[in-house]
């Protein structure tokens, strides 16, 4: 990864295991992050990747002391969102921005084509890195993550509310699946760790089942639940 040089970069927040596994590399390797940007449905309810509520990525961004970002848009509308942006960010001094894609080909051209046609750099610090050890530096750095997202077709309901610690994994990997669920088995929601000064207080709903896929509905222990999770 190209250094950041003390140069201010949005961090492309998932809410996750991964992206936030990029931004703490980028921050030890000299990045200042600006902020957090995250991707929501058109309502600004649900985040498009994780179906996260607004109030737990609100959460995370206290947690770090790290300012929060949304976009909104509907599937048909999302890289023109994107771009808007991208360019909003350009204007306040935000050139950089930090991914936490691994190996997907298809998903870096995607950043690299939709982040240089605005000419801001992107930077991809867990690239080509192996799976396995990612999630291994994850763990190990201290950082704690729960299961909230699971395709039915390759994994159990069972998984949802789990953390993702050495049983976990090797569960995961039991299961026949990729235990950094970077095919899309599962997606995580960070809970803890370096960056954070607290932990989030966090608490399990209902699941929630949108076609194949099962979501765990979380909250703040002082939220009232029940938004319900959108296609996002």
């Amino acid at each position: 990864m190209e250094a950041l040089n003390n140069r201010p970069f949005f961090s492309s927040w998932s809410g996750g295991k991964d992206s936030c596994l990029a931004l703490y590399r980028a921050i030890r390797q000299g990045g200042r992050p600006g902020c957090l940007f995250t991707m929501f449905a058109e309502d600004g309810r649900r985040s498009k990747s994780h179906g996260l509520s607004s109030a737990i990525i609100q959460a995370q961004a206290r947690a770090m002391a790290i300012p929060f970002r949304i976009g909104r848009a509907g599937w048909d509308g999302y890289e023109q969102a994107f771009l808007g942006e991208l360019e909003a960010m350009k204007r306040e001094g935000i050139g950089d921005g930090v991914f936490g894609d691994i190996d997907l080909a298809v998903h870096r051209e995607w950043v690299e084509r939709v982040c240089a046609s605005r000419a801001v750099a992107a930077h991809l610090p867990l690239w080509q890195c192996a799976r396995r050890e990612l999630l291994a530096e994850f763990i190990a750095a201290g950082f704690r993550a729960l299961i909230v997202v699971v395709d039915r077709t390759r994994l159990g309901e069972e998984f949802l509310g789990r953390e993702l610690d050495a049983r976990t994994v090797a569960d995961l990997e039991g299961a026949g699946v990729d235990a950094c669920g970077e095919e899309g088995e599962y997606h995580s929601l960070v809970i803890d760790g370096p960056l954070f000064t607290a932990p989030l207080p966090v608490r399990a709903g209902a699941i929630l089942r949108r076609e194949r896929y099962s979501f765990l509905e979380i909250g703040l222990e002082s939220e009232a639940m029940g938004e319900g999770v959108g296609h996002g």
